[in-house]
């Protein structure tokens, strides 16, 4: 089994994640980090074993680092890019957080540079990983729902209402993030209903700041929020599938709340990624003949459904790519759905995802 050495520029609490799912995969070794916080550099290569050499603040040394195999990058959406397109440049494989990047200009570079020399790459979009959503998936292509008429997606929090105090922190900020809810929760929503329904092709929207000052720890004074607390938005997908979709930071009560339930002609599939290991499924009572009459089950989800994300990026680094891996191409077709959405949430009009990589060009003056 070739042995695979792998680059960590991010030493975050999500890169601990990834580390707990690479601890249990044969012959994957983080061997070289990355961080602009010297002292987590020097914390986490002792608990690591790393050699110094192998320590770095600049994620370009690392990347160019010839003992690395292939880099994971755990950072926030403001270096998206930059490490992206060096890795690219280095054909150096890579696995990166969501959204694929900050701005729609900087995933449709990237995405043309990838399209003259194609590498191994990966976008971390991890409900992919969920186990009932890889099952509904293939429930609804194995036609068992019938003709898809609509989806409704939901994935609320609530760490960002008010009695929490949650401060201001570089997800409040644009410069740093984006959008706000829309670049961190509903980035997953839609590759969701890509995921088990396929792409987009219209949507309109709104998008709300609740909370438009915060208590910046970094200033002692009040920071300004410019970014979006709540998105909601209707889409039509490939084959005329109706979708409803909203995501808040702001909703009380919630978790880490992403839903799908999704309605055929045969019957409705639910899956929750709070409850990763079953599916709830209404369909015809099959001994009453009536289709008016229904019945609600849940299933609890077969076990070869349970694939790690850090499986499927050891696999792929190894050559063998699953059909459900979401590469740089679902980084790039996300990041246009999501300027499509904030476009009809400005413009307060539909916006088709196909027109934005030609608006943007034509605005840019490139044919």
């Amino acid at each position: 089994m070739k042995e695979i050495k792998i680059g960590l520029i991010g030493l975050g609490g999500m890169a601990n994640v990834h580390l707990e799912q690479m601890a249990k995969l044969e012959g994957v070794h983080v061997t070289a980090i990355c961080d602009s916080n010297a002292q987590a550099v020097e914390q986490a290569g002792d608990k690591l074993n790393i050699a110094q050499e192998h320590r770095y603040a600049d994620y370009a040394d690392l990347i160019a680092d010839d003992e690395v195999d292939a880099i994971l990058s755990i950072t926030p959406n403001n270096v998206h890019y930059e490490i992206v397109k060096c890795c690219l440049l280095h054909k150096k494989p890579f696995m990166t957080e969501k959204p694929f990047t900050r701005t729609y200009e900087e995933a449709l570079e990237l995405f043309e540079l990838y399209e003259t020399d194609p590498i191994p790459s990966m976008v971390g979009f991890s409900y992919r990983y969920v186990p009932s959503f890889r099952y509904a998936r293939d429930l609804i292509r194995e036609g068992k729902l019938g003709a898809i008429r609509s989806v409704f997606v939901q994935y609320l929090q609530s760490w960002g209402v008010s009695m929490v105090g949650t401060p201001m922190n570089w997800r409040y900020q644009s410069s740093i993030t984006g959008t706000g809810a829309l670049a961190d929760l509903g980035s997953h929503m839609v590759d969701a209903a890509r995921f088990m329904i396929g792409e987009f092709t219209e949507v309109t929207a709104q998008m709300k700041t609740f909370i438009s000052k915060r208590h910046d720890p970094a200033t002692g004074s009040e920071g300004t929020v410019d970014v979006d607390d709540f998105t909601g938005f209707l889409a039509t997908l490939e084959g005329d599938v109706a979708g409803v979709f909203q995501t808040s930071r702001n909703a009380y009560g919630s978790g880490n709340q992403l839903e799908v339930t999704i309605y055929g002609d045969l019957g409705t599939l639910s899956v929750s990624c709070e409850r990763g290991n079953e599916l709830t499924w209404i369909r015809p009572q099959a001994e009453s003949g009536d289709p008016s009459l229904s019945v609600t089950g849940r299933h609890q989800v077969p076990a070869p459904y349970a694939v790690t994300q850090m499986q499927d990026f050891a696999d792929m680094l190894r050559g063998s790519v699953r059909d459900e891996l979401p590469g740089l191409q679902d980084g790039y077709a996300n990041q246009e759905v999501l300027e499509a959405i904030a476009q009809a949430a400005s413009l307060k009009r539909t916006i088709a995802p196909a027109d934005i990589r030609t608006q943007t060009r034509t605005a840019e003056g490139v044919s």
